[in-house]
């Protein structure tokens, strides 16, 4: 990928410059939170804009076309074209450039390693899940966690730490663990989920844009009766929420994955979403990236951002290098490390780590692999299919930001797949990794404005990340872009934590 690089020109505050000024804005920022989101829609109202022949409906929705597909760059509207620094170079981030530079702004992202797409985006499960978008927490995740932490293999790993942001998160996590919140959370994520994968198809169509892709659906895999029964609930919610599925026996199960007739455990039925899809997301990533280059999106690698400038209330830049680098915008995609950089500001998001691992596994038998993804809901693992290779993705770990790769969860992932799918890979050849998620500890992912004029955030998607890129970045053009997008982003503000 060919890399541009931005030279700022003229006399920039330094860094103790900005310290200095920390505290005050932090008061401010605060304090302004509401009265910035009325200002800024007011000011958004207010702008000229020069009517669309094809469209009477003024501003809104004026980048779309009936079908709700996306126009090329230079088909758009007329709009105020910003400087927006985008930083995160994961799969959220690199959407988010792509749509931006696509909306006619000039846009630079930055990310502290080599290449896009090295951490949580690098190896995870493969799955694009929309109806599988749900919250962690729900009725019952209380003692089902002690019955995990418990089982040898469980998909739950708690390792005590003095931090006390682990231990808020997990209590906030627990007072979200009713039906009636879970079933409002969980019909915030699932539009965007849907949405998301919409986009994925038309960036796909129009670009071609390949990273060993399938559409055959995913299949919820049940051991016992018992996990079959308890999905009534689930299924309600997507009744509700218009989502295609189908409700499996074992035979149907080993007709849509028939490589599961070699699982060594029995079988009691599934839940089948067949408009789900999978792919390799690192690799989706890395062609995304190299088609926003070619776009004008400049790409600033082994750059870290240590502070976002502002007045306290407008963004004026960030700080890379030690001076300030001036934009418009900035969005701030960086996942587990977003609260960190939000902090100094005043901006407090509820946004914790929570390691998963994977195994990649390269395919011996392909009649005993799986077709698509099969979610094995014992041990709360994913196992898809990516081209000649099987990713088996899954664990909860609250450990902080420890990365060390664990021998106990490398077992889970192997006894897992093992037992459904023996004959079909070669673990001993497997690759282990492990990322961090950026969970929200309602479920939901935080995407939108945040009270400082041209401070946006796209983060805290956790597991979903991947399901709800496309449609995270695309509405989040449109927001910076001043346009009202296709769905409502509101439940999904930083202004639920603060109601």
């Amino acid at each position: 990928m060919s890399r541009h690089r931005l030279i700022v020109e003229g006399p920039s505050p330094t860094v103790p410059e900005i310290r200095g000024r920390r505290r005050r804005e932090a008061r401010r920022s605060c304090s302004a939170l509401s009265s910035s989101l009325s200002a800024d829609r007011r000011r958004r109202s207010s702008r000229p804009v020069k009517s669309s022949p094809r469209s009477s409906r003024g501003r809104i929705r004026e980048n779309h076309d009936n079908s709700g597909r996306i126009h090329e760059r230079g088909q758009f509207p007329e709009v105020d074209r910003m400087k927006v620094a985008v930083l995160g170079g994961g799969v959220i981030g690199v959407t988010t450039a792509y749509y931006l530079v696509m909306a006619g702004h000039e846009v630079e992202l930055f990310d502290r390693r080599a290449d896009v797409a090295e951490e949580t985006s690098f190896a995870n499960a493969g799955q694009v899940s929309p109806g599988y978008s749900s919250p962690w927490a729900g009725p019952g995740i209380p003692l089902k966690a002690l019955k995990w932490l418990a089982m040898r293999h469980g998909p739950l790993s708690i390792r005590p730490r003095l931090d006390t942001k682990m231990w808020r998160w997990m209590l906030e996590m627990l007072r979200n663990c009713t039906a009636d919140r879970y079933a409002l959370n969980k019909s915030r994520m699932v539009p965007l989920a849907e949405y998301s994968r919409d986009c994925l198809r038309q960036l796909r169509e129009k670009t071609g844009i390949r990273y060993d892709e399938k559409s055959q659906g995913t299949l919820q895999l049940f051991r016992t009766r018992r996990q079959l029964d308890g999905i009534a609930r689930d299924v309600e919610v997507l009744r509700e929420l218009g989502v295609p599925h189908q409700i499996l026996s074992e035979k149907e199960c080993l007709l849509a994955e028939p490589g599961l007739s070699a699982s060594t455990v029995p079988l009691a039925g599934g839940l089948r979403l067949p408009n789900d899809e999978t792919g390799d997301c690192r690799m989706f990533t890395r062609e995304l990236a190299e088609l926003a280059d070619r776009k004008g999106v400049r790409f600033r690698l082994n750059s870290e951002v240590t502070d976002i400038a502002t007045d306290g209330y407008k963004v004026s830049g960030v700080v890379h290098g030690g001076i300030i680098r001036r934009f418009d915008a900035c969005v701030v995609a960086l996942g587990s490390w977003s609260p960190a950089l939000l902090a100094p500001l005043g901006i407090r998001i509820p946004v914790y780590p929570v390691k998963g691992y994977s195994l990649t596994i390269p395919i011996t038998d392909p009649e005993f692999a799986p077709v698509s993804t099969v979610m094995d809901e014992t041990y709360k693992t994913a196992i898809t299919r990516l081209g000649g290779r099987i990713r088996v993705g899954g664990t909860a770990e609250l450990a902080g930001f420890d990365q060390r790769l664990r021998s106990g969860r490398r077992a889970a992932l192997e006894h897992s797949f093992g037992q459904l799918f023996p004959a079909g890979g070669d673990m001993r050849a497997a690759t282990f990794w492990t990322g961090l998620r950026p969970m929200t500890p309602d479920g939901p992912p935080l995407v939108g404005p945040t009270g400082i004029d041209g401070l946006y955030l796209n983060t805290g998607h956790g597991t979903l990340g991947w399901t709800m890129a496309c449609g995270s970045a695309r509405a989040l053009a449109d927001l910076v872009s001043g346009r009202e997008p296709l769905i409502d982003m509101r439940p999904l503000s930083i202004r639920r934590y603060r109601t």
